[in-house]
Formats: structure tokens, sequence, C-alpha cells
């Protein structure tokens, strides 16, 4: 049965109209920069605040109190009971709602066991790793068997080492249960791992909402081009013509007309002290504004008509001797652009 949710959350500065819909068995990942409204949407889908309508086929959840609704939370620090052990941890929720002690805990051993964390049973949160809590946390979530299963930043304690790891084994935890589940994060690499579906809120509304490879192929917003890494601009398009909204003009391999958002990497941008031989489809100068080294590439910040970030590998910083201030040529193929209706 499809859970269908509408928020409607409004507070002095700030309004969140969210409409979501999920599958069973469907992952959608919300993500969206600081102040999107994440936070307030996890929170009303909880029950926590009001301006929430919730419905599936069989039932609405609208006057049910937060302890009342079959909601099960994993919170980005976990919020373990530091006193219990994890066995009684993960029985908490269904001794609060009436079960037996001895069926509670019959309970609560198979899912840690389904976790893998059979044999920490007796052990308190405070001898356990990060991984192990965030496990013992989504055990204790969905040892009630909610129909909606929210994950809030569920990643964001663990260190890198740990965090690749555990992203794996969540994943394939999800793969396997049956509800809903809402994954709310800022962190697009678990978005783009975990998710069936990615929905992205700004300022309280969803800008762009589709599978990982729909987003990544075809961002909506600078937000989300600066996400997935690409170049994004906005103009219009005549033939193989493209006049950029913000000044400059590109050539593209495929005819378009009208509106249009044009990307592509910056991979796809190669730079030169002197204006390059030959006919390049598209040059232009540019003034280098910053350099950032990244793992095994450089990223440079070029300001021109357009501006441009290019990816170049150390070498290339070293063989142009690229400072802050420097006017380079900026030469890009027009088979490496993509463009798609605004």
């Amino acid at each position: 049965m499809t859970l269908h949710a509408e928020l409607r959350v409004h507070r002095a500065g700030f309004a969140l109209e969210l409409d979501l819909a999920i599958e069973p068995g469907e992952v959608v990942a919300l993500l969206g920069p600081n102040g999107a409204g994440k936070t307030t949407a996890l929170r009303a889908l909880a029950g926590l605040l009001p301006g929430s309508h919730i419905r599936t086929e069989e039932s609405t959840w609208d006057k049910l109190p937060a302890e009342k609704r079959p909601i099960g939370v994993v919170f980005q620090d976990y919020l373990l009971f530091a006193t219990m052990s994890a066995l009684d941890n993960v029985a908490f929720g269904l001794r609060a709602r009436g079960t037996r002690k001895a069926e509670a805990n019959e309970i609560a051993r198979h899912w840690l066991a389904q976790v893998g964390l059979a044999e920490f049973a007796k052990a308190k949160p405070r001898t356990l790793s990060g991984g192990q809590a965030q496990r013992v946390a989504l055990a204790r979530a969905l040892a009630t068997s909610p129909e909606l299963l929210l994950l809030d930043e569920p990643l964001a304690a663990l260190d890198a080492s740990t965090r690749l790891r555990v992203r794996s084994d969540l994943g394939r935890h999800l793969q396997h249960y049956p509800g809903h589940t809402l994954l709310v994060t800022h962190d697009p690499l678990d978005a783009m791992v975990l998710a069936d579906r990615i929905v992205i809120l700004e300022d309280g509304r969803v800008v762009q909402q589709g599978t990982p490879r729909e987003v990544v192929r075809q961002p909506r917003t600078d937000y989300v081009a600066h996400l997935v890494g690409l170049n994004f601009y906005r103009g219009v398009a005549e033939g193989t013509e493209v006049r950029l909204d913000d000044g400059g003009t590109l050539t593209i391999a495929e005819p378009a007309q009208g509106p249009v958002h044009v990307v592509f990497p910056p991979s796809a941008v190669s730079l030169y002290p002197d204006k390059p031989a030959g006919s390049p489809r598209n040059t232009w100068q540019a003034i280098v504004s910053g350099i950032e080294q990244h793992a095994h590439t450089t990223r440079v910040d070029l300001a021109g008509n357009p501006a441009v970030l290019a990816d170049i590998t150390t070498a290339t910083v070293a063989e142009l001797r690229l400072q802050p201030g420097d006017t380079l040529w900026v030469s890009l193929k027009a088979t490496e652009i993509h463009t798609y209706p605004r």
C-alpha cells in the first residue's frame, strides 16, 4: 500500500509544503542543504510537529499521537539508553507497547541477530563502536514492525572508514525491509547509494525528484548540480548555439530550441596559457579565482563568460604554474555538453 504524506508546516520566516508518496519496500531520500526543511519534515511525519496528513489505503494517522504511530526512527546520534544493554534497548519499544518481557526479548534477539550483533546482546552502548551502535538503533526501530522507517542522518556520526562499511550493511538491511523508508540526509553519496528515489528539498519546497540516475544526469538547480559535480547553466538554445542567461555563448553538438539547462563535467574542461591552435568549438578567456586540491585532481574555479569549474591533474597545475589571478584560455568540446529543456 502506498503511503501518502502531505506536510504543511508554517513558522516565522519559513514554510514547509511537501507531498510525499512512498511505495512498500521503497527507500526515498530527502536531500537538501541546511535549512531546507528536512528535519522539520521528519518531525512532522513522526507526529512531533502539527501539520501532517498521512494516510495509507487502510488508515489515517493524523489523530495518532507520536507514540502510537506505526513509525520507527533511527536518529543521527542513535539515542540509545546508556544504562540498558543492547537487548533491552531493542526490546524497549515493544515493552512500551505492551508486549510481554519474554516475547519482547525474543524478538529483540532475533533483530540483533539480523544486524549481526547476536553476541553483543548484553553489551552497554558505551562499549559499542559507532557502527555497532548504529545497527542496534536500526534493530530497535525495526523490532516494532513499523509501517514507516525514518532515518535521520543515520551515518553522520561515523568516521569515514566506518561509514563505508556501515552504509553497505544498511543498504543490505533496507533491501529486505517491506515497509516504507524515508532517509533524511545532506550527503549525496548516502542518497545515491541507499535510495531508490531522491527528493530534493530547498527552502521548504521540492525542486526536483527522480531516480539517482535521473538526478545526476539532469540537475534542475545550482545546488543539485554542485552536489553531483557538474558545471550548470541556464540559457536559450537556437540550433547549435546556446546564449547563457548569465553571459556567454556555447556551441553544442546536438541542435536544440528554446529555454534549456546546460551541463558538463569539470573534467571536460581543458586549460591553456595561450589560445589553443586549431579550431576548438568553444574557447574563451577566464581568470583563475580559486584552486582546490581534491583526491587525485585539482579543481580550478575560473571567472569568465561563462564562469567555469575545471578538474585538471597535478602535473598540469605544475606545468601551468597556476596562481589565483592568472588569465588562461578555456577549451570545451561541443560533444561534452549536455542540454535538456527547462
